[in-house]
């Protein structure tokens, strides 16, 4: 099947307004002195299903990074007191990697940002993911 014209505008169109939108987050993350990793990473955290702390091994899955990476992110994070390592109580090989106050409180000021500028281009990127035009049918 080919592709329309009308199908490379929609998607040019949202891959823009992806872009600006990460370009967005990289920014507010500066503003907050955090690399736009250690953003993700607290995000990742807050963000586990059922509970608000995470393995080594599980940020390694959510940021897409190797293990060692993100052991060095970590202590990173670490140095700048926005996370803590903490041993489990049950299982003492487990180590919980969890948020400090000062990295919820900025957590909260960059998700609050987010999510308004996630409302403000809402619109656009539904259009651009659901539009049709006339030159859908014609290559």
């Amino acid at each position: 099947m080919e592709i329309t014209k009308g199908e490379y505008e929609r998607l040019a169109r949202f891959r823009r307004a992806l872009r600006r939108f990460l370009r967005f987050s990289e920014l507010e993350a500066r503003k907050e002195n955090l690399t736009p990793q250690h953003h993700q990473m607290m995000l990742a955290i807050k963000g586990m299903p059922e509970r608000d702390w995470a393995t080594i091994g599980e940020l390694a899955e959510a940021l897409q990074l190797h293990h060692n990476a993100v052991v060095q992110l970590v202590d990173r994070a670490e140095a700048l007191e926005l996370v803590e390592r903490v041993p489990d109580q049950q299982d003492r090989r487990v180590v919980k990697v969890v948020l400090t106050p000062n990295g919820i409180d900025k957590l909260n000021r960059l998700t609050t940002l987010h999510r308004d500028e996630l409302r403000r281009l809402r619109e656009e990127l539904v259009a651009a993911l659901t539009e049709e035009t006339a030159d859908d049918t014609h290559p």
